[in-house]
């Protein structure tokens, strides 16, 4: 059979790059004919594998809580639109110990 023959030859290639070469020599089949036989013939590619999950190459350090002011800030971007429709971000710096904002400072242009 011939699909066989182009499976053997092109171990990469599936039922439908098979069936375009199918289609090219001059056979006028369809693609369930040709998966159906494909299938028969136990042709069928081999599963990829998942990745699995990512390790991390080293242990994390433990973060250091903030026991007096000014020892720790965060910052965040924060988007909103105003009524008429024109977005604006601001930029926010938290200090981590007191949740007390820092500096907040907003425009349109913000990145």
């Amino acid at each position: 059979m011939r699909i066989r023959e182009i499976a053997q030859a092109r171990v990469g290639y599936g039922y439908r790059k098979i069936r375009v070469l199918l289609n090219r020599e001059g056979w006028d089949v369809g693609k369930y004919l040709v998966y159906r036989l494909y299938s028969e013939e136990d042709l069928s590619l081999k599963r990829m594998k998942p990745a699995g999950k990512r390790k991390a190459s080293r242990q994390r350090e433990e973060k250091l809580k903030a026991t007096a002011p000014d020892q720790a800030w965060s910052m965040d971007f924060v988007c909103d639109q105003l009524q008429d429709g024109t977005r604006f971000r601001s930029l926010t710096i938290v200090d981590v110990f007191t949740r007390e904002a820092v500096a907040i400072d907003a425009g349109q242009s913000l990145k």
